[in-house]
């Protein structure tokens, strides 16, 4: 049988580490591929690890036939939720997965009401008195506090998470992925401009750490008045001597309205 590898859907496994694949092949070779592999169609949708050691090996492996797909969106919510539920995936790697279930649900919604609203009052009566049975409810899209939960994340994760999704470049992106550095740290240095986060991440941990702590800084820092000189925002006696102007006038004007009340 002709199984096919989607590559889409091998975004959402975890490579096994050097000594799990060890196990796994030597697991294979001495009790052969006990567990079907999953099919949807021709698609394999799991049990990838063995089924690429058994092509190596020539091990014979079963195969069992899923008929609770529909769609190719139901097979990446299913491959979703299965990964949610693992020890082994890091807090990046879930809320990036929960996430992208939010997005499938989103995209799926907005296909339904594209439909519904292409549909003619013709074929609105046709549906009407067919027999075939209404089609099936869609899923709710969570909230960001639901996501979270789903994925065992706080709501400010899922947030930061997202902001590294949108603004991080591929090379701080693998940086939080391989765990050199926090999630809270990839996030401060997501908003630094690309090249800055390229040479932060391509210059290892600490490097990336200088450069969330520089952003962290920044947003600290308090900004001068409008008004402020820039001269005076380096000569620590001018801005003693604009502060005493600025009392002297307020002294001035506090005696003029002190006068009028008087008179």
């Amino acid at each position: 049988m002709n199984i096919v590898v989607n590559p889409d859907l091998k975004a959402y496994i975890d490579p096994l580490t050097p000594d799990e694949h060890a196990a796994l092949e030597r697991s294979l070779l001495a009790e052969g591929c006990r567990d079907a592999l999953v099919l949807w169609g021709d698609m394999l949708v799991d049990g990838h690890n063995r089924y690429g050691i058994c092509q190596q090996h020539q091990i014979p492996f079963q195969t069992l036939q899923s008929s609770q797909f529909k769609s190719l969106d139901d097979v990446h919510l299913w491959m979703i939720e299965q990964h949610l539920g693992r020890r082994s995936v890091s807090d990046f790697q879930r809320g990036v997965l929960a996430l992208r279930k939010r997005e499938i649900l989103h995209q799926r919604k907005q296909q339904a009401l594209a439909v519904q609203s292409a549909q003619s009052p013709a074929d609105s009566v046709v549906v009407a008195e067919s027999a075939a049975p209404p089609p099936a409810p869609l899923e709710a899209i969570p909230s960001r506090e639901a996501l979270a939960k789903a994925a065992r994340l706080s709501s400010s994760q899922v947030v930061l998470i997202e902001k590294i999704q949108k603004q991080a470049t591929p090379e701080l992106v693998a940086a939080v992925k391989s765990g050199v550095i926090s999630i809270n740290a990839a996030a401060a240095v997501a908003s630094l401009p690309e090249q800055e986060q390229v040479d932060a991440a391509c210059g290892g941990k600490e490097q990336l750490l200088q450069a969330a702590k520089r952003v962290r800084e920044t947003k600290k820092r308090p900004r001068p008045a409008d008004a402020q000189d820039p001269a005076e925002e380096s000569d620590p006696l001018a801005q003693l001597q604009a502060r005493i102007s600025a009392l002297e006038a307020e002294n001035a004007e506090l005696r003029r309205q002190l006068a009028a009340l008087q008179v």
